[in-house]
C-alpha cells in the first residue's frame, strides 16, 4: 500500500511538471537543467532539431521564450467587446510555438508528423526549427540571423520580403530583444554541464 502511494505521488508530480514552464526561464542552462526528465529532455530535443534543421538552439530556445514564455497553453489575449466583455482572439496562436492553425496544418502536411501537438515540447521545438528553415529558404535568411529569422517568424516569409515589418516598430523592438536573448542564450549554453 506504502508503495503505490509514494508511486502515485512521484507519477503525479512528473505529470504536474510536463504542464507547467519552468521557473527560470532567462538562462538556458536553468531551463534545460529543470526539464530534463526520465521521459523527455528538452536540450536533447532541441539539439535534434538542429541537427535535422540547422537552426541553432539559442535560436530555437529565444523563439520559444519570446512567443509563449514557455506556457504550453498559451494564447493571445482576448479582445473586449465594449472594453469588459471577452471576446474573441486576434488569431488562432497557440501552444509552446504560437502557431497559427492553419501553418501548423500545414507544418503536419509537410513533415507527416500528424500526431504532433503545439502543447508538446518536442513536437512545438520541432515546428520552430521547421518553420524557421522554410523562412530560411523562402527569404535567404541566414539560420544564424536571429533578428531578422523573428520577423520572418512573426510576418511569415510573404510578410518579410513585402517588408510589413518595417512599419511595425514594436515588431522590430520584439525582434532586437529576440535577437539579445538567443546571444544571451548562447553564451549560456557554452557554459552548460
Amino acid at each position: 500500500m506504502r508503495t503505490r502511494i509514494v508511486l502515485t505521488a512521484v507519477c503525479l508530480a512528473l505529470l504536474a511538471g510536463c504542464a507547467t514552464a519552468p521557473k527560470q526561464t532567462r538562462n538556458i542552462c536553468a531551463v534545460f537543467d529543470q526539464r530534463e526528465g526520465l521521459f523527455s529532455s528538452w536540450q536533447s530535443a532541441a539539439e535534434r532539431t538542429e541537427k535535422k534543421y540547422g537552426v541553432p538552439v539559442p535560436i530555437l530556445m529565444a523563439t520559444m521564450y519570446t512567443e509563449s514564455g514557455f506556457q504550453p497553453y498559451a494564447r493571445p489575449p482576448r479582445t473586449r467587446l465594449f472594453g469588459f466583455i471577452p471576446w474573441t482572439r486576434p488569431s488562432t496562436a497557440y501552444g509552446y510555438s504560437q502557431a497559427l492553425d492553419g501553418t501548423w496544418d500545414h507544418y503536419q502536411s509537410q513533415t507527416g508528423n500528424w500526431a504532433a501537438r503545439r502543447t508538446n515540447f518536442s513536437d512545438a521545438i520541432d515546428f520552430i526549427g521547421w518553420y524557421h528553415y522554410q523562412n530560411s529558404v523562402d527569404t535567404g535568411i541566414p539560420l544564424n540571423d536571429a533578428y531578422n529569422l523573428y520577423l520572418a517568424y512573426y510576418s511569415g516569409p510573404t510578410g518579410y520580403k513585402r517588408g510589413d515589418w518595417r512599419s511595425n516598430g514594436q515588431l522590430q523592438q520584439t525582434a532586437q530583444r529576440f535577437a539579445r536573448m538567443a546571444g544571451t542564450y548562447q553564451q549560456q549554453l557554452q557554459g552548460c554541464n
